[in-house]
């Protein structure tokens, strides 16, 4: 078993008895310089979704539709009070077909955050901004997809793209998952993480997803027989070392910390976001720099521990994301749960679990829940938070929630 790599808190220190986790208005206060800070100035209040199947008869623009709409009926907010949009890249639905549909008024902030699921959390920093400086009252963010039932752009294997595909395609880098598998090939020859590891990661994703009604994977046990005997998409990942092909969409809003408390439910504080694209980063996956195996986790990691009142060491559940079961034990390094090296060992013994040293994805996950380019894990971090998941980690206070580790990326530290 590994220790958490400690990382500098604000002050210099380290450790929850140096940190502390501030609340209230001084919590909230700007930076000496007179700039505001968006630390706990935001929370969300309200989350929605549809459900999630391989095939839904819905357009994309009717799922997001309706997960916007009960992520406000959750809140409490009329759709009329929306003026702020966050989505991200490959989102097929834009903020004015939203807007429109949803009965929004003037809208005075929207954005779009790049690089696919790498802009999840992201949304939520450029809302919790919008909010702080006074741009916005009430923010809406969401994902909708129809990946299960719509087109998948790299099984086009002759399409002419932009660098760096077009020197890589010819060479058999066809899909996402092909380029994962020589990263995890290069993981497992650095650092002797085993396919083992690998399925501890499967194994508490689908754990979480068969306590989950909503889940595609619900009530679908995995056995590690099953997991070892399966077909490969790209060796060394199998079947169940890849994420969902699902139709489905999300949302949540976000408002004021002040007025978070006259919501419906126990407001849940974006306590610390973060965006990172690392110096000479090229493409999905860095192949030319030095080292491949430090990704834009690690960017995005030093940035929000900076921000942060707290440590690794004191986050009491985690969502990363989990395109493919590899990206996590890279993801618990780049954050600072473990040492380089260490990610594949960290998962030993149940530390994934409920109990374990980290409970991750309890929801499911990308793996098992449903893939929608990581919101879920968003909203399930929301619902820890709230002490409302399927699968609830006791007491839990403080959240990491990551994006797309691979692309430039981003992540958000949630606390209640």
């Amino acid at each position: 078993m590994t220790s958490p790599r400690k990382l500098p808190a604000t002050d210099g220190s380290t450790g929850p008895a140096a940190t502390g986790r501030a609340t209230g208005p001084a919590a909230r206060a700007g930076r000496p310089d007179g700039t505001a800070s968006i630390k706990d100035a935001t929370a969300i209040v309200g989350i929605g979704q549809t459900a999630f199947a391989r095939q839904l008869p819905e357009s994309e623009k009717a799922l997001a539709c309706r997960a916007v709409l009960a992520a406000l009926a959750d809140a409490g907010i009329s759709p009329a009070e929306v003026d702020a949009f966050a989505s991200y890249t490959m989102e097929e639905t834009d903020e004015v077909e939203v807007a429109k549909a949803i009965g929004a008024g003037d809208v005075t902030f929207f954005s779009k955050a790049g690089y696919g699921g790498g802009g999840s959390c992201a949304t939520l920093a450029h809302l919790a901004a919008a909010i702080t400086t006074g741009q916005a009252t009430v923010g809406v963010a969401w994902r909708s997809r129809k990946r299960g039932s719509g087109p998948r752009p790299w099984k086009n294997t002759t399409a002419q793209l932009p660098t760096p595909a077009q020197w890589t395609r010819p060479f058999g880098l066809l899909r996402p998952v092909d380029e994962i598998a020589m990263l995890t090939r290069r993981y497992m020859h650095e650092y002797g993480a085993s396919r083992d590891h690998l399925f501890n990661v499967a194994l508490a994703c689908r754990n979480r997803a068969n306590q989950n009604p909503d889940a595609i994977m619900y009530e679908r046990p995995l056995t590690r027989d099953m997991y070892m005997t399966s077909r490969w998409i790209s060796e060394p990942l199998c079947l169940f070392d890849n994420c969902l092909e699902t139709d489905g969409a999300l949302a949540c809003v976000l408002v004021s910390a002040d007025r978070a408390r006259d919501c419906r439910h126990r407001p849940v504080y974006v306590h610390s976001v973060a965006q990172a694209l690392p110096a000479q980063h090229h493409g999905m996956v860095n192949y030319w720099n030095d080292d491949p195996l430090s990704g834009p986790a690690w960017t995005a990691a030093r940035h929000l521990w900076k921000h942060a009142d707290f440590g690794p060491e004191d986050v009491d559940v985690a969502q990363i994301y989990d395109a493919f079961t590899a990206l996590v034990p890279l993801s618990l390094e780049g954050y600072g749960f473990c040492d380089r090296g260490e990610g594949g060992a960290f998962t030993e013994g149940g530390a994934l679990e409920i109990g374990g040293r980290l409970p991750l994805n309890t929801a499911g996950g990308g793996l098992s829940e449903a893939y929608v380019h990581g919101f879920n894990l968003i909203t399930e971090g929301v619902r820890q938070l709230r002490g409302a998941s399927t699968a609830q980690v006791p007491g839990a206070a403080t959240c990491l929630v990551t994006a797309g580790e691979g692309v430039p990326t981003s992540a958000v530290l949630l606390r209640n």
